[in-house]
C-alpha cells in the first residue's frame, strides 16, 4: 500500500477513463436493448409506423441495419422477391400499369383524386365516384344552398357536329323536341338549350334523353359588319325588280352555307342512341335537299365526331360559386371586350346566378390556376348599393361577342394537351421568391388557358306558372274532412316557391389536361365535391326530374331498372325468410320493377314471384276434386294485349294545358292525336299516321305515360318504387261525408250512423269553442287518413286491416322519393297513364276538390297515405 496517493482526484480519474466507462455503458444498454427490445421500439412515436416490425424500409436509414439483422430468417426470405425482377428494357412505366387498368373502363383525369376519397363504381363505361366517404349526404346539400360544390361531369360525351347552318338546323329540328326552347334562339352562341333527342322523326315516341345544345358563336367584328351593310345597299339601290330578289336569296344562301360547329352534350349511357339519330337525320336532310334540288350535294356535309377527351366539365353549383370562380382564376389580361369586364367585375356581388339569364354563356382566357395557388374567394364590394343600375348583375345579359372563346379551335385544345411546365418546376421557382408565399409573377411562356363559363339551373322551367291549389273555404273544408289538413294552411304561392327555388351555379368547360390544376383551386377555399348521389340528390331538392330514374319509357331507363332489380332481388335473397319483406303479404304486385305495361292495361299482371317460396307445393295432388276455383277476371283491358303500340311518354311544357283541354272533350284521343300532329308540322315532319301506319288515336292514347309530383300530406315519404292507388268516388264521398277522421289508436273498425253524427256535432262544437281555423288545422295535420278505402274482402287478413286497396285501383308507380330537407316533409316524383291523370282531374272537379287525390303506399308497407298529384311539368 505504500506509494499510493492519500487521495483521489475525482474528475481527473474519470476524465482519464471516460472511454473505458462509455464503452462499458454502450455495452451494457446494447445487452439489455437486443434481450428486450428491437429496433423500431427505440424510435419515438411520432416516427413509427404500423408496418416497421416487418418491413426493413420502414425503418430510419441508420437504424436499417440493425433492423435487418433482427428480422426473423424465414420473413427475410418471404420479403424476397420469389420472382427475378423485370428487366431494364422489360419495366414498364407508372403510366402504362395505370392503363392497363383501365382496359374495361376509362378513368376520369381526376380519377386517383377521387379515388382516394370516394367510393367508386364501373357505370355507363367509366369509372366514377357514387359518393363520398361519409355518413350522409346533408352537408352537401348545405353547401349547395348556402355555399358551393363542384362535380367532375367530365363524363358525359359531347358530339361536335360542323357544317352550314341550314342542314345543321334542319338536323337538329327533325330529333329534339318542339315543346322545348326554340333552337333558333341558340344560333348566335350566347346562349345554350337545353332539350330532349328523340329518335328521327319520332316524336313524341321513342324518347332518348336530355341533352345540351350550344352553338359557336360567330366572330363578330364592327367594322366588317358596316361595309357589309353598305355594300349590300349599294346594290339594292342599283338592282331592280327580279335582280332584287336574285340578290336576296343569293345573299342568305351565303349566309347559311357558312360552316358553323354545334357542340351537343349527351349521358354516356345513350351516346349511341344520340350519335345513331343525328346520323339518321343527316342522311334525310341531304337527301331531301338533293332531291329537291335546292343544293348540290358536295356543298351540304356535315361532320359528326366525338370530342370528349378534348374537353373537360366542372359544375360549380352554389350561391357562392360565382365568388369562388373569381378568387381562383386571374385573367390572361389581354381582354379589351367592355362587354366581359363588365361580367367580370359584376360577380363579386352576384348572389346567385339564378338573376341571369338561363344558359348564359361567357368566353375568356385565364391564366395557369396554380400561379395563384393558394387561392382566396372574391369578396363582395364593402358598401355596395342595393338598387338596381347599370352595373347589377342582372343587367349582364347574354351576347355573341361575350360567348367568343378560343377552346372552340382544336389546334388550341391540341397545343394545351400538355401543360408547359410541371407542378415541381412551379415549385422551384416559388422557393426562389425573397417572400415565401408570395403569388408567381406570370411569364410569357406561362400556359393561358381559354374557357367557357355557361349559366346552369337545376330548376323545373315551368314551376313559377305552376297550378297550385285554390284557397277557397269549401276547398279547404274538403280538405280537412278528408283529413288532410296539413295542406290546406300552405297557399299557391308556398307551393310555386318550393319548386321555383332552384339550384343555380356554373359549367366551367376547360380543354383536356388542366382539370386537376383547377380542381385544386377551385377545391382549396372549402368548396365541397360531390358524386353521383350529391347530383341525384340537387335534381330531387329542386323537383325536377333526373336521368334515368325519372325518365320511364326509353332505352336506358329498361336497363337501369333491370340492373336495379337484380341488385336489389339478390340481396334480397341473401336474407333469411323470417329477416327480410314478404312482398307477398304486403301486397304488392310488383316489387322489383315498375311493370308499366300492366298499369296502362297493355299486358296482363304475371304471377307474383317470391323467391322464399318458390317450388313450395309443386309437387303436391290436390285433394278436392271439384274443378278449381277461376282465377278473379281482370279489367278488359289488361285481358290482352291488343294495342300495338309501345308506352311513351307525354312530356313537355305544353302537357298540362293539353290535358285540361283533353278533359273538356268527349273525345280525347282523337284531340290528343291532332296536337301532337300540329307539333310535328312545326318541324316539317310527317303526320303520325303516315310515319306509323298502323297506329289509331286511342291506342296512342291508352299508352301514353305522364309524369307527376306527389305532395305528401302530414307524416311520411314515399320512397322508390312506391305504389299509386287510385280513390273511387264513393269512397272519396263517404271520407268527406265524415268532417273529422278517426284517431290513430281507434283502429280499422268503420263507425256507425249513430257514432259518426255524435263525432260530427263533438267536432262542431270543439270548432266553435276555439274560433279560428289555425288550431283545427294543426289538429288535421297530426291526424292520419285511417278510412277503408276498397280493402279486398277476399284477400288476406293482414291486407283486410290495414286497408290496402286491391291491384286492380293500382294507377303508377314512384319513380324517385324521400324526404326532401328544403320543403321539410316527404316528396316524391312518379308517372302515371295520361287517361289516369285525367280522369282524377274530372273526379277533382266534381267532389270540388283542390286537385287530383291519390293513394301512395311503399313497396314494403301496410299504411297507405293521401296524397295530391300535380304534373311534373307544370
Amino acid at each position: 500500500m505504500q506509494g499510493l496517493p492519500s487521495a483521489i482526484d475525482v474528475e481527473r480519474f474519470t476524465e482519464a477513463r471516460a472511454f473505458e466507462i462509455s464503452a462499458m455503458q454502450t455495452a451494457m444498454q446494447n445487452a439489455s436493448e437486443s434481450s428486450t427490445t428491437r429496433v423500431w421500439q427505440t424510435l419515438p412515436r411520432h416516427l413509427r409506423r404500423r408496418a416497421a416490425s416487418h418491413d426493413v424500409r420502414r425503418v430510419p436509414l441508420r437504424l436499417r441495419e440493425r433492423a435487418r439483422q433482427e428480422m426473423d430468417p424465414v420473413k427475410r426470405k418471404a420479403l424476397g422477391r420469389s420472382q427475378p425482377k423485370r428487366g431494364k428494357g422489360k419495366q414498364i412505366s407508372r403510366t402504362e400499369s395505370l392503363l392497363k387498368r383501365q382496359r374495361d373502363k376509362k378513368w376520369l383525369e381526376t380519377h386517383l383524386w377521387h379515388a382516394k376519397r370516394m367510393k367508386m363504381e364501373n357505370m355507363w363505361g367509366y369509372r366514377l365516384a357514387v359518393h363520398p366517404n361519409e355518413k350522409s349526404y346533408r352537408s352537401s346539400h348545405r353547401a349547395s344552398v348556402h355555399g358551393s360544390i363542384i362535380h367532375d361531369a367530365s363524363y358525359y360525351n359531347l358530339i361536335q357536329l360542323e357544317g352550314p347552318e341550314t342542314p345543321l338546323l334542319s338536323i337538329l329540328e327533325n330529333c329534339c323536341d318542339p315543346q322545348g326552347p326554340s333552337l333558333k334562339r341558340g344560333k348566335s352562341g350566347s346562349r345554350t338549350v337545353d332539350t330532349h333527342m328523340y329518335k328521327h322523326a319520332a316524336y313524341p315516341l321513342d324518347l332518348i334523353g336530355p341533352v345540351t345544345i350550344i352553338w359557336k358563336p360567330l366572330s363578330t367584328s364592327p367594322a366588317s359588319s358596316a361595309d357589309l351593310e353598305e355594300s349590300s345597299k349599294k346594290q339594292k339601290q342599283k338592282q331592280k325588280g327580279k335582280q332584287k330578289q336574285a340578290s336576296n336569296t343569293v345573299s342568305s344562301a351565303s349566309t347559311s352555307s357558312s360552316p358553323r360547329i354545334v357542340w351537343m352534350w349527351c349521358h354516356p349511357a345513350v351516346y349511341q342512341d344520340v350519335f345513331d339519330a343525328l346520323h339518321k337525320a343527316g342522311e334525310h336532310v341531304v337527301q331531301a335537299a338533293n332531291a329537291r334540288g335546292i343544293v348540290e350535294g358536295a356543298h351540304w356535309q356535315v361532320q359528326i365526331s366525338n370530342i370528349s377527351d378534348s374537353v373537360n366539365v366542372f359544375e360549380i353549383m352554389g350561391p357562392k360559386s360565382s365568388q369562388v370562380i373569381k378568387g381562383a382564376l386571374a385573367l390572361a389580361g389581354d381582354e379589351d371586350r367592355d362587354e366581359f369586364k363588365k361580367f367580370w367585375a359584376s360577380l363579386n356581388d352576384l348572389q346567385t346566378t339564378g338573376s341571369l339569364a338561363r344558359g348564359m354563356v361567357a368566353g375568356f382566357k385565364v391564366l395557369d390556376p396554380r400561379l395563384k395557388f393558394p387561392p382566396k374567394n372574391a369578396k363582395p364590394t364593402a358598401g355596395a348599393n342595393t338598387s338596381l343600375g347599370k352595373d347589377d348583375p342582372c343587367f349582364c345579359f347574354p351576347t355573341a361577342k361575350l360567348a367568343q372563346s378560343d377552346i372552340w379551335d382544336e389546334s388550341a385544345r391540341k397545343s394545351l394537351k400538355k401543360p408547359k411546365y410541371k407542378k415541381k418546376d412551379l415549385d422551384e421557382r416559388r422557393s426562389k421568391n425573397l417572400i415565401p408565399g408570395t403569388p408567381l409573377r406570370a411569364l410569357r411562356q406561362d400556359d393561358r388557358v381559354p374557357l367557357l363559363l355557361i349559366q346552369r339551373s337545376v330548376q323545373n322551367p315551368a314551376s313559377i306558372a305552376s297550378a297550385s291549389l285554390p284557397k277557397s273555404n269549401s276547398a279547404s273544408g274538403s280538405i280537412s274532412n278528408l283529413g288532410l289538413g296539413g295542406t290546406s294552411s300552405r297557399t299557391s304561392t308556398s307551393h310555386a316557391q318550393e319548386d321555383s327555388a332552384g339550384i343555380h351555379g356554373w359549367t366551367l368547360v376547360i380543354p383536356a389536361g388542366w382539370p386537376m390544376a383547377f380542381l385544386s383551386a377551385l377545391t382549396h377555399t372549402g368548396t365541397r365535391v360531390g358524386a353521383q348521389r350529391e347530383r341525384a340528390t340537387q335534381a330531387f331538392e329542386a323537383g325536377t326530374p333526373y336521368f334515368p330514374r325519372d325518365y320511364p319509357c326509353t332505352g336506358f331507363y329498361e336497363q337501369f331498372a333491370s340492373e336495379r332489380e337484380a341488385k336489389e332481388r339478390a340481396e334480397w335473397e341473401r336474407k333469411p325468410p323470417a329477416k327480410r319483406v314478404n312482398f307477398d303479404k304486403c301486397g304488392t304486385r310488383s316489387a322489383w320493377r315498375a311493370d308499366w305495361e300492366v298499369v296502362l292495361g297493355l299486358e296482363a299482371p304475371k304471377a307474383q314471384d317470391n323467391a322464399w317460396d318458390k317450388g313450395k307445393g309443386q309437387d303436391l295432388v290436390p285433394a278436392q276434386r271439384d274443378p278449381p276455383a277461376t282465377a278473379p277476371t281482370q279489367p278488359s283491358s289488361a285481358v290482352a294485349n291488343t294495342n300495338p303500340m309501345k308506352t311513351w311518354l307525354l312530356r313537355g311544357p305544353q302537357v298540362p294545358s293539353l290535358l285540361r283541354t283533353l278533359g273538356d272533350m268527349l273525345n280525347p284521343a282523337a284531340a290528343l292525336l291532332a296536337e301532337l300532329n300540329a307539333l310535328r308540322l312545326k318541324r316539317s315532319l310527317d303526320p303520325l299516321e303516315q310515319q306509323y301506319t298502323p297506329l289509331k288515336a286511342a291506342d296512342l292514347w291508352a299508352s301514353a305515360l305522364v309524369r307527376v309530383r306527389l305532395r305528401v300530406v302530414g307524416r311520411g315519404h314515399p320512397e322508390e318504387m312506391g305504389v299509386l292507388y287510385k280513390v273511387e268516388d264513393r269512397e272519396l264521398v263517404e271520407a268527406l261525408g265524415r268532417p273529422e277522421p278517426p284517431p290513430p289508436g281507434k283502429g280499422p273498425e268503420a263507425p256507425t250512423e249513430g257514432q259518426e253524427k255524435g263525432r260530427g256535432g263533438d267536432a262542431e262544437k270543439a270548432k266553435a269553442q276555439s274560433g279560428g281555423d289555425e288550431e283545427e288545422e294543426d289538429e288535421y295535420d297530426k291526424v292520419e287518413m285511417d278510412v277503408d278505402f276498397g280493402a279486398d274482402e277476399d284477400g288476406s287478413d293482414l291486407q283486410a286491416k290495414h286497408h290496402i286497396p286491391p291491384q286492380e285501383s293500382i294507377i303508377g308507380y314512384v319513380t324517385t322519393g324521400n324526404f326532401s330537407l328544403t320543403r321539410g316533409r316527404g316528396f316524391a316524383i312518379g308517372a302515371v297513364p295520361a287517361r289516369v291523370y285525367v280522369e282524377l282531374q274530372r273526379q277533382a272537379q266534381r267532389l270540388k276538390q283542390p286537385g287530383p287525390v291519390a293513394l301512395v303506399r311503399n313497396r314494403n308497407g301496410l299504411v297507405t297515405r293521401p296524397v295530391f298529384l300535380e304534373l311534373l311539368d307544370a
